[in-house]
C-alpha cells in the first residue's frame, strides 16, 4: 500500500511535465522562425518607417529653402544698391535654390 501515493504522485508529475515538455518542443521548434522573422523586420523599412523619413527630409528641405529665399532676398537688395559681390552671391544663393526645388513636391492647386 506504501506504493500507491508513490506512484500516484509519479502519475500526476509525468502528467503535469507534458505540458512542460510540449512547450518546450514548441519554443526549440519555433525558434529559428523568430530568429529569421526579427532578423527580416529590422534589415526592412517599413511603408510607414519610409514615408516617415521622407517626410523629414522634405521638412529639412523646405526648411533650408526658406533659408535660402531670406538670404537671397537681402543678396538682392544689395546688388540693387549697387554691390557686385551681392549679385554674385545672389546668383549662387539662386542656383541653389533651383537644385534643391528638385526634391521638394508641389502641392496640387485647389480648383
Amino acid at each position: 500500500m506504501s506504493r500507491f501515493p508513490l506512484l500516484l504522485a509519479l502519475g500526476l508529475a509525468a502528467l503535469g511535465l507534458q505540458g512542460c515538455v510540449a512547450r518546450t518542443v514548441a519554443s526549440v521548434v519555433t525558434a529559428p522562425v523568430r530568429v529569421v522573422s526579427k532578423g527580416v523586420d529590422l534589415a526592412t523599412t517599413s511603408q510607414s518607417e519610409a514615408d516617415e523619413a521622407r517626410g523629414r527630409e522634405i521638412r529639412r528641405r523646405e526648411a533650408r529653402m526658406g533659408e535660402l529665399e531670406r538670404e537671397y532676398g537681402k543678396a538682392m537688395d544689395r546688388c540693387d544698391d549697387g554691390d557686385d559681390d551681392a549679385c554674385e552671391s545672389a546668383k549662387a544663393i539662386r542656383a541653389e535654390m533651383k537644385v534643391l526645388a528638385r526634391g521638394i513636391p508641389v502641392d496640387p492647386e485647389d480648383d
